[in-house]
């Protein structure tokens, strides 16, 4: 896939402009990053090859009930081991990052854990909301979500990071929907609490 940049008005024309969110999807390679960016952008599954670089997408999608507009502006980063001393560079100034887990590769739990932990203490991080998406939940041997948290200590990611563990299936699109939702939610929760932050100094 190339590195081209989707104008949201593409997908929704006539919308208002939105000020979309800076969100970056990270994960080891081949847990599915791609797949779950293109399945969000065409809405059906899109066969991708090992990410070398970066992929770019600003996608506007309904959230919700009551049909609220949000504009997502996704950083999709190769995870290839020499590749992820470079996330930093991409995760600086991020409103919410999403950390996609292969369920199936046991294997690799401690190696995701590690990773996670790194991007997540990294002083300009602190705080960034996290949406953890178990993807290839549909395959029959992948980890329940409760080993899943245990396996990479989502519990020990500090008071200070948000986070949320959503089941997923990124080749049909299951649990992308609800995930996101969850993220806009504590992204909306982050920015009202500074707010307020503010007001009192």
């Amino acid at each position: 896939m190339g590195n081209g940049l989707s104008e949201p008005h593409t997908i929704f024309p006539g919308l208002p402009s939105f000020q979309a969110l800076h969100i970056v999807i990270l994960g080891l390679d081949c847990a599915g990053k791609t797949t779950v960016l293109y399945r969000l952008r065409f809405n059906e599954f899109v066969n991708t090859v090992p990410t070398k670089g970066f992929n770019t997408e600003k996608i506007k999608l309904v959230l919700g009930t009551k049909g609220r507009m949000a504009a997502f502006h996704f950083w999709d980063v190769g995870g290839q081991e020499k590749l992820r001393p470079l996330w930093r560079s991409y995760t600086r100034c991020a409103d919410g990052l999403v950390f996609v887990v292969d369920s199936v590769d046991t294997e690799r739990m401690e190696e995701a854990k590690t990773e996670l932990h790194k991007i997540t203490r990294l002083q300009e991080n602190l705080g960034v909301p996290v949406l953890v998406l178990a993807n290839k939940q549909d395959l029959r041997s992948a980890l329940p979500l409760g080993e899943l948290e245990r396996l990479l200590a989502l519990n020990e990611l500090g008071s200070h990071t948000p986070w949320h563990l959503q089941p997923a299936c990124a080749i049909i699109g299951e649990g992308l929907q609800e995930g996101l939702e969850r993220l806009h939610g504590m992204i909306s929760k982050r920015r009202k609490m500074m707010r307020q932050q503010k007001k009192k100094r």
